[in-house]
């Protein structure tokens, strides 16, 4: 595990150290403006790393800043990466004249010029929400119809603020519905800014039943905190345990970060009642459909965040995000109504679902 660990932080080191060399060599000038430019990009790296090493010893403002400043660096580095790669490929092919990629100020400013744009851009359009819709007819009788909003991941913390979260709960209590649902990851690993921010009191203004499950996000931070977060805000937290509201069955499991968490198997499925499961990580999505299961609901993917991430998670899961279906179960995966790290979607989007269940 540690060997794997250290393999992935010497691949990292030697990528940033490329793009570094990369942007030094394509600046011109002098040394000293080489140097320079290199040196302002791994500064700029150092605030993204600054901002997660320093969030329980500096004040919320300076963290909070440096997470604004810092972060956006995951996406520059990702493009900037491709880019040169792409251009030491070109050259080698002989496509590229070697002279594009050195000491050339409008390649620098093209290349500078177009991530700048797409870092905005990409901005922008993870401020827009995505209202997502689904109607499911239940083969199960309901005492009356029912509007559900469900959405995963808000990650609320340094990034995630609470006006945002007010901005987002206001989207939800405009669907006016009978449950809200969150697939976890509510809480971005500190709770510090949630507490001294008094976040609860905006989950507080939705009037219906609200019910989570965790994330890993939740454990890589500390589980009991974020119960007692929930606690505070009226969320009733599902850890392998089943509960009835509106004449449905939600059933929320532990999130795969617990490995002692039960199989789904070992958990209560009213037979009678429409069933809702709550399931953090969309793996292994052959046991809902195994326990009659009639709705999934998951997030964790993000679909990447950005592209061509959403590539790598398309891959890995079954199904990444969006509508599914397994014989009579059906599922959604949900890309999330926050974000981790920068504040930033490019080929992805934030979204939440309404619900409609018949």
């Amino acid at each position: 595990m540690r060997a794997g660990l250290l393999g992935i932080l010497v691949f990292f080191l030697a990528t940033v150290g490329y793009v570094a060399w990369h942007l030094g060599r394509l600046t011109p000038g002098g040394w000293a403006a080489k140097w320079g430019v290199a040196l302002l990009f791994l500064l700029w790296m150092a605030a993204a790393f600054a901002s997660m090493g320093l969030r329980s010893k500096a004040s919320i403002s300076t963290i909070t800043a440096l997470y604004e400043i810092g972060h956006p660096w995951m996406i520059a580095y990702l493009y900037l990466l491709i880019a040169f790669l792409l251009a030491d490929l070109g050259v080698l092919l002989r496509i590229i004249p070697k002279g594009w990629l050195t000491g050339n100020g409008y390649t620098m400013a093209g290349l500078l010029g177009v991530i700048a744009v797409l870092l905005a851009l990409g901005g922008i359009h993870y401020r827009h929400k995505y209202r997502e819709e689904l109607t499911i007819h239940s083969p199960k009788p309901l005492p009356k119809p029912l509007t559900v909003v469900l959405a995963s991941d808000l990650h609320l913390g340094y990034s995630n603020r609470k006006a945002e979260l007010a901005r987002w709960i206001d989207l939800i209590i405009a669907e006016q519905p009978d449950l809200v649902l969150f697939g976890g990851d509510i809480v971005d690993i500190s709770l510090r800014p949630l507490l001294e921010g008094d976040y609860a009191s905006e989950f507080a203004r939705i009037q219906a039943p609200i019910y989570t499950v965790l994330g890993n996000h939740e454990y890589i931070g500390h589980e009991a905190d974020a119960e007692r977060f929930f606690a505070d805000a009226g969320i009733t937290l599902l850890r392998d345990s089943t509960a009835c509201a509106e004449g449905i069955a939600i059933i929320g499991r532990d999130d795969r970060s617990n490995p002692g968490r039960k199989p789904l198997s070992a958990l209560s499925v009213p037979p009678e009642c429409f069933t809702i499961l709550l399931d953090h990580q969309p793996y292994h999505l052959e046991e809902a459909q195994a326990a009659g299961i009639d709705f999934q609901f998951s997030g964790h993917t993000h679909r990447g965040q950005v592209w061509p991430l959403s590539w790598v998670t398309d891959a890995l899961y079954e199904k990444s995000w969006g509508h599914h279906r397994r014989g009579s179960t059906q599922y959604y995966v949900s890309s999330g109504l926050g974000i981790w790290g920068p504040k930033i979607r490019i080929g992805t989007r934030s979204e939440y679902l309404v619900l409609h269940i018949q």
